[in-house]
């Protein structure tokens, strides 16, 4: 409303949107800033409901992808692909002007990025097994929706995959997780750059410190939330992620004033004295999450190494992440990003969100011509396909990723070789009928140009002048100016008929009226017609005649260079066609074994589902344990379950 309120004071030009990320996790928030910012011309065009915004340029597909316990695959209908891509982008850069990295080429650092690929322990694959039943439950409606469904699954599987203990901190601390492995790898950066006071950031949204119930300006705080911290998807619970790296870092040597949460500093002061410290070096390992470490916070002078400890919602959350350490003012010419993933949990699902979202925006947000169709293939994409494989742990899962992404990219190959096959074919069988009119045409200004060389010439090669209107011959170039000016006044008197108004060097002349330019139009005929449009000032007129007549060379010229250039180009098309598709073999056989190759993988996933149904079920995400205080110690489940874990653990190291 305020939006549309100051356009029609400012008649459109009152509001300015400024963001890095205007597109943050879907296309269809293109309609809403287009809503914001274009009201008016949505809804000029009918387009102003988001139902035919989207039936316009939504397309609808039903695909296999993987289910979200990361185990199988199901088949899902979603909007996934969009047309008349850039009827939408001229629609949208009304009001928007893109600017993108590779536009702007700002001195960064070069980023190297890790995948830290981390094999699940048995208690997260076994906690991934409950899930999965879980989810198969809440699909056939076996529990209620307020007792269970998607949302929380999801939920508990990324807490999963990061660290059981985030379910309950009873649960065992393995040194295989991928929260110990990011320990590792930050206490030996911290080692190697001692020297230089190198820092790093950790980024984590899961397990964060709680908020101090005892602030007593927690009220006067809340006014004044931020929309970043209202936006926020962390999460807070009776295990701290941030405590816990902290006290291990500390453990290993790194002193405590070393590493600092964000969640510490309350005020903007507080930050803004946190952030110095990091520039400087005094703190070199700095906790946050994407919301409170987002925009605003530079402390990139010396940072060597990020950490996404998990994975977030949005794919602008991991380029908000990415951008305080890749920017300027970085001293480091190389940097290093660590992305810690776990084999067969809900980091694969996470993932693949992220592509599925990553591949339409990178495809719409580009400095280049979008495609009129937003395909399946896209580079930046490719990166969180290939976290996607390293997740699932079974290589052909890997490679029907790869063909998927292949076969598409193989797929635009083949269409843009048709259409381009059938646009030439259609060129070559037109083309001897349109050099036919070509050769004519040229023949027609050889004869015209004849009557050019005719002209007599004075002294300095000159044209001698000569013009005869309505029947009277001028040689006086003023008197000829007056003359045509009293010829082309009939033209007023009727603008759909064509005048004749004398002759030129022998070229009959001719007048019309353009209603289109809204002047009169000069016309001189031999073989073919030459035309100009004239001007109120009649010795002008008289030039522009003149010109005209004794021009014909310079479209005789052109005519035949067209001619030559257009012969080479039919040459050129006759040899394409002659080219069989370069990827057709490549093709044929990615395309079968890809069909093959999901066909079996869903047979196993069906044959998996019946043999886990008749498996007795743990229950390690029960209501009593997702709700105990750790004040109480840990409920009577997790105390018989951690006697049968070391019972199992023996049995384990007998065999």
């Amino acid at each position: 409303m305020k939006c549309r309120y100051l356009d029609e004071k400012t008649g459109g030009k009152g509001v300015v949107f400024a963001t890095g990320t205007p597109v943050s996790n879907s296309i269809t928030e293109l309609h809403t800033m287009m809503r914001y910012l274009q009201y008016d011309f949505l809804t000029a065009h009918g387009m102003q409901n988001f139902d035919n915004w989207v039936s316009v340029f939504g397309k609808q597909k039903t695909d296999y992808e993987l289910a979200p316990t990361g185990d199988k695959f199901k088949a899902r209908t979603r909007i996934a692909s969009y047309a008349n891509m850039p009827e939408l982008m001229t629609m949208f850069k009304q009001c928007a002007d893109v600017r993108t990295s590779d536009s702007l080429k700002l001195p960064v650092p070069d980023c190297e990025l890790h995948i830290v690929n981390t094999e699940p322990t048995p208690l997260q694959q076994a906690m991934v097994q409950e899930l999965s039943a879980r989810a198969d439950d809440v699909q056939n409606g076996i529990v209620e929706p307020h007792e269970d469904n998607m949302l929380k699954i999801t939920g508990d599987g990324r807490k999963v995959g990061l660290d059981p203990r985030l379910v309950d901190p009873s649960l065992e601390d393995n040194p295989n997780t991928k929260l110990n492995q990011c320990v590792n790898n930050v206490f030996q950066i911290w080692q190697d750059t001692a020297a230089d006071k190198m820092t790093q950031i950790i980024f984590c949204d899961l397990g964060v410190p709680k908020p101090n119930q005892t602030d007593s300006s927690k009220d006067s705080e809340t006014d004044e939330k931020s929309m970043a911290d209202i936006d926020s998807l962390e999460e807070s619970g009776t295990f701290c992620v941030y405590d816990d790296i902290k006290s291990k870092l500390i453990e290993m040597g790194v002193p405590s004033k070393e590493i600092a949460f964000i969640h510490e500093a309350k005020t903007e002061t507080q930050k803004s004295e946190l952030f110095e410290k990091v520039r400087s070096g005094e703190v070199r390992v700095l906790l946050g999450s994407t919301a409170k470490m987002g925009t605003g916070t530079n402390v990139q002078d010396r940072l060597i190494a990020l950490h996404d400890l998990d994975v977030p919602w949005r794919p602008s959350d991991l380029e908000q992440r990415r951008g305080r350490m890749v920017r300027q003012g970085n001293i480091n010419e190389k940097v290093h990003l660590y992305r810690y993933v776990t084999k067969g949990t809900f980091d694969a699902y996470s993932y693949q969100l992220l592509e599925t979202k990553q591949r339409f925006i990178s495809q719409v947000i580009t400095s280049k011509t979008p495609a009129r169709t937003c395909s399946d293939v896209d580079q930046e994409a490719l990166t969180y396909s290939e976290i996607k494989a390293l997740c699932t742990g079974d290589e052909r899962i890997k490679e029907k990723l790869t063909l998927e992404n292949r076969v598409k990219e193989l797929q635009l190959f083949e269409k843009e070789y048709r259409d381009t096959h059938f646009e030439l074919e259609d060129k070559v069988t037109a083309y001897p009928e349109k050099r036919k009119l070509m050769c004519s045409r040229i023949e027609k200004l050889e004869h015209d140009f004849e009557k050019c060389k005719a002209i007599p010439l004075d002294k300095e090669g000159k044209p001698v002048f000569s013009i005869t209107i309505k029947g009277t011959e001028y040689t006086d170039r003023k008197e000829a100016a007056e003359a045509l000016k009293s010829a082309l006044d009939i033209v007023y008197t009727d603008r759909d008929r064509t005048f004749p108004i004398g002759e030129i060097y022998g070229f009959q002349i001719y007048a019309t009226y353009d209603n289109n330019n809204e002047c009169i139009r000069g016309i001189i005929k031999g073989e073919l017609e030459y035309s100009v449009g004239l001007s109120t000032m009649p010795s002008v007129n008289v030039s522009k005649f003149e010109k005209l007549a004794t021009g014909i060379e310079k479209h005789l010229d052109e005519a035949r260079k067209k001619l030559t250039q257009s012969d080479i180009d039919i040459e050129s098309a006759k040899e394409i066609l002659a080219q069989p598709f370069e990827y057709a073999q490549e093709l044929a056989e990615k395309t079968e074994r890809l069909s093959d190759l999901t066909d079996e993988l869903n047979t196993e996933a069906a044959k998996r589902l019946q043999s886990t149904e008749k498996q007795p079920r743990t229950h390690y995400f029960g209501k009593d344990m997702i709700l105990s205080s750790p004040k109480k110690g840990p409920s009577k489940q997790a105390q018989e379950r951690s006697v049968e874990q070391e019972n199992n653990k023996n049995k384990g190291a007998a065999i």
